[in-house]
Protein backbone atom coordinates (compact mmCIF):
# COMPACT_ATOMS: atom_id res chain seq x y z
CA UNK A 1 0.00 0.00 0.00
CA UNK A 2 1.33 3.15 -1.35
CA UNK A 3 -0.70 6.48 0.03
CA UNK A 4 0.70 10.23 -0.19
CA UNK A 5 1.24 12.09 3.13
CA UNK A 6 -0.62 14.89 1.78
CA UNK A 7 -4.03 12.24 1.56
CA UNK A 8 -6.28 12.15 3.91
CA UNK A 9 -7.48 8.47 4.29
CA UNK A 10 -10.10 7.62 7.31
CA UNK A 11 -8.61 5.04 9.41
CA UNK A 12 -12.10 3.16 8.99
CA UNK A 13 -11.20 3.10 5.07
CA UNK A 14 -10.72 -0.95 3.87
CA UNK A 15 -7.37 -0.52 1.40
CA UNK A 16 -6.43 -3.54 0.13
CA UNK A 17 -3.41 -4.65 -1.02
CA UNK A 18 -0.83 -2.90 -3.02
CA UNK A 19 -3.33 0.38 -3.44
CA UNK A 20 -1.97 3.95 -4.53
CA UNK A 21 -3.37 6.94 -3.20
CA UNK A 22 -1.88 10.37 -4.35
CA UNK A 23 -1.52 13.44 -3.49
CA UNK A 24 -4.66 15.32 -1.79
CA UNK A 25 -7.47 12.94 -2.03
CA UNK A 26 -9.80 12.11 0.70
CA UNK A 27 -11.50 8.85 1.16
CA UNK A 28 -13.95 8.82 3.72
CA UNK A 29 -15.18 6.31 6.47
CA UNK A 30 -17.16 3.98 4.41
CA UNK A 31 -15.01 3.47 1.30
CA UNK A 32 -13.77 -0.03 0.99
CA UNK A 33 -10.72 -0.16 -1.90
CA UNK A 34 -9.44 -3.74 -3.56
CA UNK A 35 -6.23 -4.77 -4.19
CA UNK A 36 -3.92 -2.80 -7.14
CA UNK A 37 -6.46 -0.25 -7.53
CA UNK A 38 -4.63 3.65 -8.32
CA UNK A 39 -6.15 6.63 -6.71
CA UNK A 40 -4.59 9.33 -8.42
CA UNK A 41 -3.84 12.79 -7.15
CA UNK A 42 -7.29 15.31 -5.52
CA UNK A 43 -9.85 12.54 -5.82
CA UNK A 44 -12.79 12.63 -3.19
CA UNK A 45 -14.06 9.29 -2.26
CA UNK A 46 -17.13 9.98 -0.09
CA UNK A 47 -19.83 7.54 1.46
CA UNK A 48 -20.60 4.16 0.74
CA UNK A 49 -18.61 2.84 -1.86
CA UNK A 50 -17.25 -0.29 -2.87
CA UNK A 51 -14.36 -0.47 -5.55
CA UNK A 52 -12.99 -3.71 -6.94
CA UNK A 53 -9.95 -4.67 -7.49
CA UNK A 54 -7.16 -3.43 -10.55
CA UNK A 55 -9.51 0.03 -10.94
CA UNK A 56 -7.46 3.24 -12.12
CA UNK A 57 -9.52 6.58 -10.81
CA UNK A 58 -7.70 9.64 -12.49
CA UNK A 59 -7.46 13.18 -10.92
CA UNK A 60 -10.37 14.72 -9.36
CA UNK A 61 -12.73 12.71 -9.63
CA UNK A 62 -15.70 12.48 -7.17
CA UNK A 63 -17.06 9.02 -6.58
CA UNK A 64 -20.04 8.40 -4.39
CA UNK A 65 -21.46 12.19 -3.01
CA UNK A 66 -24.98 12.91 -2.92
CA UNK A 67 -26.88 12.77 -5.81
CA UNK A 68 -28.38 15.72 -7.71
CA UNK A 69 -32.11 15.09 -6.44
CA UNK A 70 -33.57 17.77 -4.96
CA UNK A 71 -36.00 14.78 -3.41
CA UNK A 72 -32.82 13.54 -1.28
CA UNK A 73 -32.57 13.18 1.88
CA UNK A 74 -28.79 13.00 3.73
CA UNK A 75 -29.66 10.52 6.17
CA UNK A 76 -30.20 8.08 3.19
CA UNK A 77 -28.31 5.17 3.29
CA UNK A 78 -27.70 4.49 -0.58
CA UNK A 79 -24.34 3.60 -1.98
CA UNK A 80 -21.74 2.95 -5.04
CA UNK A 81 -20.60 -0.20 -6.21
CA UNK A 82 -17.59 -0.38 -8.96
CA UNK A 83 -16.40 -3.48 -10.24
CA UNK A 84 -13.30 -4.69 -11.19
CA UNK A 85 -10.65 -3.87 -14.21
CA UNK A 86 -12.19 -0.12 -14.49
CA UNK A 87 -10.41 3.21 -16.08
CA UNK A 88 -12.16 5.95 -14.50
CA UNK A 89 -10.62 8.99 -16.21
CA UNK A 90 -10.02 12.61 -14.62
CA UNK A 91 -12.85 14.68 -13.66
CA UNK A 92 -15.51 12.20 -13.64
CA UNK A 93 -18.34 12.29 -11.56
CA UNK A 94 -20.00 9.26 -9.92
CA UNK A 95 -23.27 9.71 -7.61
CA UNK A 96 -24.83 7.54 -5.23
CA UNK A 97 -28.06 6.38 -5.43
CA UNK A 98 -31.09 8.42 -4.20
CA UNK A 99 -33.79 6.38 -3.03
CA UNK A 100 -33.39 4.73 -0.13
CA UNK A 101 -31.04 1.42 0.15
CA UNK A 102 -30.34 2.06 -3.57
CA UNK A 103 -27.37 1.81 -5.56
CA UNK A 104 -25.11 3.55 -8.50
CA UNK A 105 -23.87 0.20 -10.06
CA UNK A 106 -20.78 0.25 -12.38
CA UNK A 107 -19.55 -3.37 -13.74
CA UNK A 108 -16.15 -4.44 -14.81
CA UNK A 109 -13.37 -3.38 -17.48
CA UNK A 110 -15.40 -0.48 -18.46
CA UNK A 111 -13.63 2.90 -19.53
CA UNK A 112 -15.11 6.08 -18.56
CA UNK A 113 -13.21 9.18 -20.17
CA UNK A 114 -12.64 12.64 -18.97
CA UNK A 115 -15.40 14.47 -17.50
CA UNK A 116 -18.00 11.70 -17.18
CA UNK A 117 -20.74 11.95 -15.41
CA UNK A 118 -22.66 8.86 -14.08
CA UNK A 119 -26.09 10.23 -11.81
CA UNK A 120 -27.52 8.65 -8.98
CA UNK A 121 -29.03 4.62 -9.69
CA UNK A 122 -27.25 4.72 -13.22
CA UNK A 123 -26.13 1.04 -13.95
CA UNK A 124 -23.55 0.61 -16.25
CA UNK A 125 -22.39 -2.97 -17.44
CA UNK A 126 -19.53 -4.30 -18.88
CA UNK A 127 -16.51 -3.51 -21.14
CA UNK A 128 -18.73 -0.14 -21.75
CA UNK A 129 -16.77 2.72 -23.28
CA UNK A 130 -18.61 6.75 -21.83
CA UNK A 131 -16.09 9.24 -24.15
CA UNK A 132 -15.08 12.81 -22.91
CA UNK A 133 -17.83 14.91 -21.36
CA UNK A 134 -21.08 12.39 -21.54
CA UNK A 135 -23.55 13.18 -19.14
CA UNK A 136 -25.91 10.15 -18.21
CA UNK A 137 -28.81 11.52 -15.57
CA UNK A 138 -30.33 9.59 -12.77
CA UNK A 139 -31.16 5.54 -13.19
CA UNK A 140 -30.05 5.41 -16.88
CA UNK A 141 -28.55 1.58 -17.94
CA UNK A 142 -26.27 0.90 -20.31
CA UNK A 143 -25.71 -2.60 -21.33
CA UNK A 144 -22.38 -4.40 -21.71
CA UNK A 145 -20.07 -3.30 -25.07
CA UNK A 146 -21.97 -0.09 -25.49
CA UNK A 147 -20.28 3.15 -26.98
CA UNK A 148 -21.40 6.28 -25.98
CA UNK A 149 -19.85 9.16 -28.20
CA UNK A 150 -18.32 12.06 -26.61
CA UNK A 151 -20.68 15.20 -25.51
CA UNK A 152 -23.84 12.96 -25.57
CA UNK A 153 -26.41 13.49 -23.20
CA UNK A 154 -28.80 10.83 -21.66
CA UNK A 155 -32.29 11.46 -20.46
CA UNK A 156 -33.58 10.36 -17.03
CA UNK A 157 -34.37 6.42 -16.73
CA UNK A 158 -33.88 5.80 -20.14
CA UNK A 159 -31.87 2.33 -21.31
CA UNK A 160 -29.45 2.09 -23.85
CA UNK A 161 -28.89 -1.77 -25.18
CA UNK A 162 -26.15 -3.96 -25.38
CA UNK A 163 -23.75 -3.24 -28.67
CA UNK A 164 -25.16 0.05 -29.50
CA UNK A 165 -22.90 2.71 -30.88
CA UNK A 166 -23.54 6.71 -30.24
CA UNK A 167 -22.38 8.80 -32.31
CA UNK A 168 -20.44 12.34 -30.31
CA UNK A 169 -22.94 14.97 -29.56
CA UNK A 170 -25.99 13.37 -29.43
CA UNK A 171 -29.15 13.34 -27.02
CA UNK A 172 -31.45 10.94 -26.46
CA UNK A 173 -34.69 10.17 -23.85
CA UNK A 174 -35.92 7.26 -25.71
CA UNK A 175 -34.22 3.97 -25.67
CA UNK A 176 -32.32 2.76 -27.66
CA UNK A 177 -32.70 -1.40 -28.57
CA UNK A 178 -29.53 -3.26 -28.76
CA UNK A 179 -26.69 -3.73 -31.50
CA UNK A 180 -28.30 -0.34 -33.10
CA UNK A 181 -26.36 2.82 -34.41
CA UNK A 182 -27.45 6.10 -32.90
CA UNK A 183 -26.70 10.06 -33.72
CA UNK A 184 -28.67 13.38 -33.38
CA UNK A 185 -31.57 13.45 -31.38
CA UNK A 186 -33.17 10.51 -30.54
CA UNK A 187 -32.40 8.85 -33.54
CA UNK A 188 -31.02 5.66 -35.06
CA UNK A 189 -29.64 4.81 -38.48
CA UNK A 190 -29.01 1.21 -38.62
CA UNK A 191 -27.26 -2.05 -37.28
CA UNK A 192 -23.62 -1.59 -35.93
CA UNK A 193 -22.84 -4.28 -37.89
CA UNK A 194 -18.85 -3.44 -37.72
CA UNK A 195 -19.53 -3.93 -33.79
CA UNK A 196 -21.02 -7.39 -33.97
CA UNK A 197 -18.33 -8.58 -35.98
CA UNK A 198 -15.81 -7.23 -33.47
CA UNK A 199 -17.89 -8.95 -30.63
CA UNK A 200 -17.61 -12.31 -32.62
CA UNK A 201 -21.19 -12.48 -33.51
CA UNK A 202 -21.90 -15.35 -36.23
CA UNK A 203 -23.02 -14.05 -40.29
CA UNK A 204 -26.17 -15.65 -39.00
CA UNK A 205 -27.04 -13.66 -36.47
CA UNK A 206 -26.13 -10.49 -37.65
CA UNK A 207 -28.30 -11.38 -40.35
CA UNK A 208 -31.02 -12.51 -37.99
CA UNK A 209 -30.36 -9.39 -36.44
CA UNK A 210 -30.73 -6.80 -39.32
CA UNK A 211 -33.87 -8.60 -40.36
CA UNK A 212 -35.40 -8.02 -37.24
CA UNK A 213 -34.09 -4.05 -37.24
CA UNK A 214 -36.27 -4.38 -40.59
CA UNK A 215 -38.93 -5.53 -39.28
CA UNK A 216 -39.72 -3.04 -36.72
CA UNK A 217 -38.41 -0.08 -38.58
CA UNK A 218 -38.84 -0.47 -41.99
CA UNK A 219 -41.47 -2.95 -42.69
CA UNK A 220 -44.59 -0.30 -42.40
CA UNK A 221 -45.86 -1.87 -38.98
CA UNK A 222 -46.12 0.12 -35.69
CA UNK A 223 -44.55 -1.44 -32.84
CA UNK A 224 -47.57 -3.36 -31.72
CA UNK A 225 -47.84 -5.14 -35.34
CA UNK A 226 -43.88 -5.85 -35.51
CA UNK A 227 -44.34 -7.66 -32.82
CA UNK A 228 -47.16 -9.92 -33.19
CA UNK A 229 -45.52 -10.73 -36.13
CA UNK A 230 -42.64 -11.57 -34.48
CA UNK A 231 -44.03 -13.83 -32.20
CA UNK A 232 -45.39 -16.07 -35.31
CA UNK A 233 -42.19 -16.12 -36.71
CA UNK A 234 -38.67 -18.36 -35.67
CA UNK A 235 -36.05 -16.39 -34.32
CA UNK A 236 -32.87 -17.20 -32.64
CA UNK A 237 -31.97 -15.94 -29.29
CA UNK A 238 -30.09 -11.99 -30.73
CA UNK A 239 -33.42 -11.11 -32.70
CA UNK A 240 -35.49 -12.08 -29.60
CA UNK A 241 -32.96 -9.87 -27.35
CA UNK A 242 -33.99 -7.46 -29.75
CA UNK A 243 -37.59 -7.84 -30.04
CA UNK A 244 -37.90 -8.25 -25.73
CA UNK A 245 -36.08 -5.06 -25.84
CA UNK A 246 -38.06 -2.85 -27.92
CA UNK A 247 -41.05 -5.08 -25.99
CA UNK A 248 -39.80 -3.70 -22.67
CA UNK A 249 -39.34 -0.29 -23.48
CA UNK A 250 -40.78 2.57 -21.13
CA UNK A 251 -43.18 5.02 -21.72
CA UNK A 252 -41.35 7.14 -24.29
CA UNK A 253 -40.65 4.22 -26.31
CA UNK A 254 -37.94 3.35 -28.50
CA UNK A 255 -35.90 6.08 -30.49
CA UNK A 256 -36.86 6.19 -34.42
CA UNK A 257 -35.40 5.19 -37.71
CA UNK A 258 -34.01 8.29 -39.74
CA UNK A 259 -32.80 7.91 -42.80
CA UNK A 260 -29.66 10.00 -44.42
CA UNK A 261 -32.07 12.59 -45.93
CA UNK A 262 -33.33 12.89 -42.83
CA UNK A 263 -36.92 11.54 -43.34
CA UNK A 264 -38.22 9.26 -40.14
CA UNK A 265 -40.05 5.98 -41.31
CA UNK A 266 -40.75 4.31 -37.93
CA UNK A 267 -44.34 4.43 -36.89
CA UNK A 268 -45.21 5.33 -33.47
Amino acid sequence: MKIHPTALVDPDAQIGVDVEIGPFSVVGPQALIGNKSIVHSHVVIEGNVVIGTGNFIGQGAIIGTAPQDLSFSPERKTKVEIGNDNMIREYCTIHRGSPEGSVTKIGDNNFLMVGTHVGHNCEIGNNVVIANNCLLAGHVRVDDGAFLGGGSTFHQHMHVGRLVMVQGSSAFGKDLPPFVIAAERNSVFGVNMIGLRRAGFSAQDRDEIRTAFKLVYLSGLNISQALKQAAATEFGAVAREFFDFVAAAKKRGVCPYKTLEGRALSRP
